[in-house]
């Protein structure tokens, strides 16, 4: 059962809670650490994305296209839509060989605030490259190029592309791909059903690939998160955690947000991946949850949590800027 992580205070009163599910895993599959249910089944959401672009470097994508570690790590992200990451979309589809009319993530409002009222401002309405998967959508139909598969329908459960990311997906959690179920996604492309233990076991073997029992994809993964560390604005964004968290430790924690605030994290140096799911959904807990499991397992200094605080500081205020609460983890 799902244990109460959080509470928000008004007036030194528990207004609010919010519960949820932890699970640190080695990169052996051992349960390091854990809070309410570890094993609990859940949609991995785009937490999935680094493996979902596995095979695609595997196989030989970066080189066939001339893909830089910046662009692979677009292909990770749930970006902003920050012009950066429109202009790192508009250029992967070049090199395929495709226009952003291949993409069929659907159009989305950009992530970052002030690049959405830029374009409000401008005229302008939000388009597929401003999606926050629609890097994710360039390294399928980047698959589809390099395969000679036909781009029409690339999202749909039965096509080859989505077969190939559903084995992959299950291979690098330590599953059979029939134990991964599969739902669809808001960009529209299946979504994995799995075990929250089986996540963090991922994560755990992406940070330490060496270590992973990866065989002869052991260089494609390390490439995946060597991108991912030297590249966290483009994983993430402008003052999100994410990208926070990656750049403050120098590349030691890796971090990637999924939606109905599924979250994974993992520390390089320790071979530990952590998953947690918050039971309601809701991202502002997010923030407050990662701070306070990367202290509790001694996964950052205090001059890291402090800044962290800083940026993501654990206070409810009202309109007129007062702090009128508090956010307090209790696990």
């Amino acid at each position: 059962m799902s244990e109460i992580l959080l509470h928000y205070t008004r007036a030194g009163k528990v207004e609010s809670i919010h519960r949820g599910d932890i699970v640190a895993v080695n990169v052996s599959g051992d349960i390091v650490s854990a809070v309410g249910n570890p094993r609990k089944p859940m949609f991995w959401r785009s937490a999935a994305k680094p493996f979902q672009i596995l095979p695609f470097v595997q196989q030989g994508g970066l080189a066939q296209f001339a893909i830089t570690d910046e662009e692979l790590a677009l292909m990770v992200s749930s970006h902003s839509g920050e012009p950066q990451h429109v202009a790192l979309v508009q250029q992967v589809l070049g090199k395929i060989g495709l226009s952003v009319d291949a993409l069929a993530c659907g159009s989305s409002r950009p992530m970052d605030g002030r690049t959405s009222k830029e374009l409000i401002k401008l005229g302008q309405k939000p388009q597929a490259v401003h999606n926050p998967c629609s890097g994710k959508h360039s390294g399928m139909l980047a698959l589809c190029q390099m395969l000679g598969l036909p781009v029409e329908g690339y999202t749909e459960a039965d096509h080859q592309v989505q077969k190939i990311m559903h084995q992959a997906v299950a291979d690098s959690a330590g599953l059979a791909v029939d134990q991964v179920e599969i739902g669809i996604d808001g960009c529209g492309v299946p979504v994995f059903y799995l075990p929250l233990d089986h996540m963090a076991l991922a994560y755990a073997r992406l940070v330490q690939p060496e270590k992973g029992g990866w065989g002869e994809q052991t260089e494609a993964v390390t490439k995946i998160r060597n991108a991912m560390l030297a590249y966290p604005s483009v994983v993430a964004g402008t003052g999100r955690i994410d990208t926070v968290l990656m750049e403050l430790t120098k590349g030691r924690i890796l971090a990637k947000v999924g939606a109905e605030a599924v979250y994974c994290l993992a520390s390089v140096p320790d071979g530990v991946g952590i998953t947690f799911k918050i039971e309601d959904g809701s991202p502002r807990a997010i923030n407050p949850v990662v701070i306070g499991i990367l202290k509790k397992l001694d996964l950052i200094t205090k001059d890291e949590y402090d800044v962290l605080l800083e940026k993501f500081p654990p206070v409810l205020k009202n309109h007129r800027g007062d702090m009128i609460g508090t956010i307090e983890t209790v696990f």
